[in-house]
């Protein structure tokens, strides 16, 4: 089967499910199928799925994530003290886990092909992670995770071993003593919920910046001395890699890091 024959067959039966709105066409060319599919995916709710699709899925996006290039702890920059640097797609990471820059459904994004990390975890991921998310945020009393709170999952079709999912400040208007506390908190937190789950290498992506609109330089610095005193108070062999997406975060960290 061609990439092209497990795209068609899964807009299929993702189509045949019922959920999709009425009278969507299904394009012949490779780009216009991986769009389709793409937003199809980002909009399912958390279903069950039949292992055959699964399976189908499963081959299409591993061999997606390998012709993307898989990136290891050793192609990475070392910066010193268990410190890396990294700019580039998070879902391209071979760490033992990775960061995800959550909302606070726990869900993933559900805006069809929007250029968000939490979107592009879940796309490479597949439609299991939102299933397994959705398990979890079946413990939260409201259905909502709070702010600083991570949650750990398997990567499934990354090849990362587990994704972290975190949920950062919003900043609405100035960053406030509360907001900085919490930004510290998504840090620790998850380091600590990597320790505890074996993990040795993690990257975090620039959290709360974006959309959240945390200043990117002000929590680039909180973000490293965090994670330095976090590294020098428990000891604790942990890699720890900054992953930045924008060039403008490239040069803020690499300044930082020295």
């Amino acid at each position: 089967m061609t990439d092209i024959d497990k795209m068609r067959f899964l807009t299929r039966s993702l189509l045949d499910e019922g959920w999709a709105p009425k009278g969507i066409q299904v394009p012949s060319d490779g780009p216009g199928l991986w769009k389709l599919l793409r937003g199809m995916m980002n909009l399912r709710p958390p279903l069950p799925c039949n292992e055959e699709v699964l399976a189908v899925q499963d081959s299409l996006l591993k061999g997606i994530v390998e012709h993307k290039g898989i990136i290891r702890l050793e192609d990475t920059k070392d910066c010193g003290g268990g410190l890396h640097l990294w700019q580039g797609d998070i879902t391209r990471l071979a760490t033992d886990g990775i960061v995800n820059a959550a909302n606070s459904g726990m869900l993933g994004c559900f805006h069809p092909g929007h250029n968000c990390i939490d979107n592009a975890i879940h796309s490479f991921a597949g439609m299991q992670l939102r299933l397994e998310c959705n398990q979890l945020r079946k413990l939260m009393p409201d259905g909502e995770a709070p702010t600083a709170t991570p949650w750990i999952t398997s990567a499934w079709n990354l090849p990362s071993k587990h994704v972290i999912h975190v949920v950062g400040p919003i900043i609405s208007d100035r960053v406030r003593r509360i907001d900085e506390e919490a930004l510290v908190a998504c840090y620790t937190n998850c380091l600590d919920l990597a320790k505890a789950n074996d993990v040795r290498s993690i990257a975090f992506c620039c959290i709360s910046t974006g959309v959240f609109s945390y200043p990117a330089e002000d929590a680039a610095r909180l973000a490293i001395s965090t994670v330095r005193q976090w590294l020098d108070e428990a000891g604790h062999e942990m890699e720890v890699v900054f992953n930045v997406f924008k060039d403008s975060d490239h040069g803020i960290y690499s300044r930082l890091l020295g």
